[in-house]
């Protein structure tokens, strides 16, 4: 019998190198790719997910595991699908979350098809995640075994396609046991830091970041109150995220958050800590996962952040391509251009996009 071929995107990190080990232990041909998205670019960090060290983390534990590693180049889709998207959501009132774009555009529909277009039958990432096919016949993502490292939120807009060719290898294990396993088989990566920031604005100054990739700064504009009332000049409203406190340098006798971001006429609305909670939620550009569709009084568990606990909701379909969320106690800071997900138990039932 023919050994299936896996691609295993490799960054450089204890987790894509324990799970390319994995791989080739339980039997898989495996070739290790470590995607060029930005290395040499003088603004982006050496030591991120995808830098210029990480290639050569990549390619020593390639060679200590014997397998094959290439060197894929993905600039022009990675400038297009994250970075171009990154600063525009910004300039239009929005946080995105780059990592989920990464996830979706690059990670897998770029990987994936070259992939293929090699006779590799599957990808693999060191994702703390798991692929399980449900007895409806379609494809969900369930949570890690280790809860402080689930990493499924990020994971919530991929094909069934996409799903049916993913494997993650390291999504039953604890990071602990990862970085033993690493430690075991000699790999020094063992005990390398994980990436925290955004791989490409390193000094996580994103409004800098944004200016300079414009080539212009941004105009100054107004706070204000929900009722139009001007409190203050605000330096951009790439500065500003919903649920913001610090930085807005506002003496109002009591503490104010950004409730809101208005683009088209360059405002940012300022009320109290009363005012930033939402019970309904509404989000569009949706990915349907352990369900093609929702009924309406649907009960599931929606995380409107990544670090948010997630807390139990209703569903509702609005209209084709718009969902309802309504929250059983009110959320903080609802923030449009996060990802909405929403789960069933430890599966992804849906997300989208919160607008």
């Amino acid at each position: 019998m023919e050994k299936k071929k896996v691609v295993v995107g490799m960054s450089g990190g204890v987790d894509s190198s324990v799970a390319a080990y994995l791989l080739k232990e339980q039997g898989y041909e495996v070739i290790g790719v470590t995607m060029q998205l930005w290395q040499g670019e003088d603004s982006f960090s050496e030591d991120g997910c995808c830098g210029l060290l990480a290639v050569e983390d990549a390619r020593r534990v390639a060679q200590m595991l014997g397998i094959p590693h290439y060197v894929m180049n993905f600039k022009k889709e990675f400038q297009q699908s994250v970075v171009d998207y990154f600063v525009a959501e910004y300039c239009a009132g929005r946080t995105p979350n780059p990592c989920i774009a990464c996830n979706r555009y690059i990670k897998w529909e770029a990987l994936l098809s070259r992939s293929l277009a090699i006779g590799a039958d599957y990808i693999a990432t060191g994702h703390y995640a798991r692929v399980e096919k449900l007895s409806n016949g379609r494809y969900s993502i369930r949570k890690a075994t280790t809860v402080a490292k689930d990493q499924t939120y990020a994971l919530y807009n991929l094909t069934q396609e996409q799903l049916s060719r993913t494997l993650f290898p390291v999504g039953i294990y604890e990071k602990a046991q990862v970085r033993q396993i690493a430690e075991k088989i000699g790999l020094k990566v063992a005990y390398k830091p994980d990436s925290q920031e955004i791989c490409f604005v390193p000094d996580q100054d994103y409004a800098g970041f944004i200016e300079r990739s414009l080539g212009k700064k941004l105009p100054e504009g107004n706070f204000v109150t929900p009722e139009g009332e001007i409190i203050g000049k605000h330096r951009g409203i790439i500065h500003y995220t919903v649920g913001q406190r610090k930085g807005l340098k506002l003496s109002m006798g009591y503490p104010v958050f950004v409730l809101a971001i208005r683009p088209e006429t360059n405002e940012v609305v300022i009320g109290d800590g009363t005012q930033v909670y939402a019970k309904s939620v509404l989000a569009d550009r949706l990915n349907f996962m352990a369900e093609a569709a929702i009924t309406d009084g649907m009960r599931a568990v929606g995380k409107i952040r990544y670090n948010h606990g997630g807390a139990p909701c209703c569903l509702y379909q609005r209209e084709r391509d718009i969902l309802e969320c309504v929250f059983d106690e009110p959320q903080r800071a609802v923030t449009p251009g996060q990802a909405l997900v929403l789960y069933h138990g430890e599966y992804v039932l849906a997300g989208g996009t919160i607008i």
